[in-house]
């Protein structure tokens, strides 16, 4: 996946993915200064099925690690299942707290 460009895209309050021209893949987010919460993980329906959902969060996760100022809200069903499936990853979701 070396020819993909990952795009942080701050105003539109979305990651993307791209191939030369072409929007692969996006990863909408609400930002509230200390917890990103990942909404929606979407991929253009001609291009699912090659790991490009994966790739996008895959990758604005890791820039949110980078950052180390955020913690993680999966709201989105594809995010919950992706940190199902990188366990490794679970240190940047925000602790859930007892009452």
């Amino acid at each position: 996946m070396s020819s993909l460009t990952f795009t942080h895209e701050p105003d539109a309050s979305r990651y993307t993915l791209r191939r030369g021209d072409e929007l692969l893949s996006v990863l909408d987010y609400r930002d509230d200064g200390r917890t990103v919460a990942m909404t929606r993980a979407y991929t253009v329906p001609t291009f699912r099925g090659h790991g490009y959902a994966a790739e996008v969060v895959a990758r604005a996760v890791t820039e949110l690690e980078v950052s180390g100022d955020r913690t993680v809200i999966p709201v989105c069903w594809y995010v919950a299942d992706w940190f199902d499936d990188n366990p490794d990853r679970r240190g940047i979701l925000q602790s859930r707290r007892t009452a």
